[in-house]
């Protein structure tokens, strides 16, 4: 019986044996103006980039899930949108709705901090976050048998 979580949870295996990517850190330019220092940033595998497509892809299409307050999701949860907060919830009671929220919420905070991703998915979070909505899809399904 297929989910509508299916094509997220396919990558915990994918995610378990990853090299999620690596700091990308200017040492050849000097500053000046003919040679500007380009900004440290990530540069993240095919997977880590699959994997945000995939989050994005699942909100678009899963708007009755009202993803776009994840923050609000977070918080009703006991949860803030920082990265401390975030990878310490324990997740073994959270639904679907806020699972989906720390994933975005995850996702939306390298937006605003270089490496924020990375963190999450080197912590373990990530990987916790979906095998957690693999046991949300395992609950469902057994009960409706």
């Amino acid at each position: 019986m297929s989910s509508k979580f299916d094509d997220l949870i396919g990558f915990i295996p994918v995610i378990k044996n990853e090299n999620f990517g690596k700091w990308i850190i200017d040492h050849e330019n000097d500053g000046t103006p003919e040679h500007p220092i380009q900004f440290p940033f990530v540069n993240y595998s095919e997977c880590v980039n699959e994997l945000v497509h995939a989050i994005y892809e699942f909100h678009n299409n899963n708007l009755d899930m009202e993803l776009n307050d994840y923050c609000a999701i977070l918080k009703e949860n006991g949860i803030e949108w920082n990265a401390d907060s975030m990878e310490k919830a324990d997740v073994s009671k959270l639904d679907s709705q806020a699972v989906m929220a720390l994933l975005l919420g995850a996702v939306r905070a390298e937006c605003f901090c270089d490496g924020a991703l990375l963190s999450f998915l080197e912590s373990g979070a990530i990987l916790r976050w979906l095998e957690r909505l693999r046991v949300i899809v395992e609950t469902e399904h057994s009960k409706e048998l």
